[in-house]
């Protein structure tokens, strides 16, 4: 390379019509590339398409219900400081009778002070029963969930922790003994995390959720009876509402939970919760439809057939609860549909609850 060549270029003046000395260059013809790596991914397998069939099967699901984990809020500060206060007041209170007791007559002031120690234990009582029913509920969730990431997944020992937290769950349950047993010789046989965790559901879930259909079955033929023949429509919604939380309480105590009084309040919310997110709460055309579609329009009275639709409900309400409350998903065994309950309320052939 010259020195001229590192000198920079001068100034210069260029007419519109003369072309630049970029133009005047000749230019590169147009070239062919040969690609031979393309590949065109089907349809079928696109991951952002996906299978049609599938898509619908999965929005068919339902989601694993669990019980919704409920964090901080200025709600709940609120209610602990004024809890604080009310309970400073009450505390102001008992000592000031107390101590005006004890200025009338000494053995008034020690009945109130021995009754209000008594009231006090046994508060203490029920707040520690309240609470070891809140975790109790709470490791059902979690050993639900625990359960599920071991189906999907393959890791074997976390799905023998969870099979063994399972069966310590359920080791109240006559009904599973059978199938603890049945799992405890399968300690040391080598087995798929997915078919462990089927074979805990064929062996453990399956006697509790016969049981869980018969409540269900119970408790829509009382609701359907009872409104078919009450005179009044509070008396029916009464009924049912009270319907519907015994068999929420049942359906917790079969599958191991024992809700307390805070305890059953946030489980009612979370079926309430569980309906919403499924559809199931919407009680219109689709499921008179079902009424319809097996020919009851002509046997039933319009009186009798508003009873059936509220059995119907709380069926639908008896699912959510199932699903809850069952310390597994669903996955080698059918979960119930309402198609599994409307032959049995109604007039006709009569369905084996022993066959799931």
């Amino acid at each position: 390379m010259s020195a001229d060549d590192n000198k920079p270029r001068r100034p210069a003046v260029f007419d519109i019509e003369t072309p630049t000395p970029r133009e005047t260059e000749e230019r590169r013809p147009p070239r062919h590339f040969d690609a031979p790596d393309i590949h065109v991914t089907p349809d079928d397998e696109d991951p952002f398409l996906g299978n049609p069939e599938q898509i619908a099967a999965d929005e068919l699901e339902p989601p694993v219900a669990t019980m919704k984990k409920r964090g901080f809020s200025f709600a709940k500060l609120a209610g602990i400081a004024f809890g604080i206060v009310l309970s400073l007041a009450i505390g102001l209170w008992v000592d000031d009778l107390v101590r005006a007791l004890f200025a009338r007559a000494p053995w008034l002031g020690w009945l109130a002070l021995g009754a209000f120690v008594v009231g006090a234990l046994a508060a203490l009582v029920v707040a520690a029963r309240e609470v070891i029913a809140i975790m109790r509920l709470g490791a059902i969730q979690h050993i639900k969930l625990k359960m599920a990431d071991a189906h999907a997944g393959s890791d074997a020992s976390a799905a023998r922790l969870a099979a063994r937290e399972l069966a310590a769950l359920l080791a109240a349950k006559p009904e599973t003994a059978r199938g603890r047993k049945r799992l405890a010789e399968l300690e040391n046989e080598v087995i798929d995390a997915p078919q462990l965790v089927e074979f805990c559901e064929r062996e453990m879930m399956a006697p509790l959720d016969l049981k869980a259909r018969a409540l269900i079955l119970s408790a829509s033929k009382r609701v359907s009876v009872v409104t078919a023949i009450s005179p009044r429509a509070a008396v029916d919604i009464l009924y049912v509402f009270y319907e519907s939380i015994r068999l929420i309480r049942n359906m917790a105590e079969l599958y191991g939970g024992r809700p307390g009084s805070i305890g059953m309040f946030r489980l009612i919310r979370d079926v309430l919760s569980h309906l919403a997110v499924t559809g199931s709460i919407a009680v219109g055309d689709s499921l008179i439809q079902q009424v319809l579609g097996h020919g009851l329009a002509s046997k039933l009275s319009a009186r009798f057939g508003e009873g059936m639709i509220n059995g119907l409900m709380t069926a639908r309400i008896g699912i959510a609860a199932m699903d809850l409350c069952r310390p597994m998903p669903f996955h080698a065994l059918k979960r119930p549909g309402m198609g599994d309950f409307i032959g049995d309320l109604a007039p006709g052939e009569k369905r084996d609850l022993s066959k799931p």
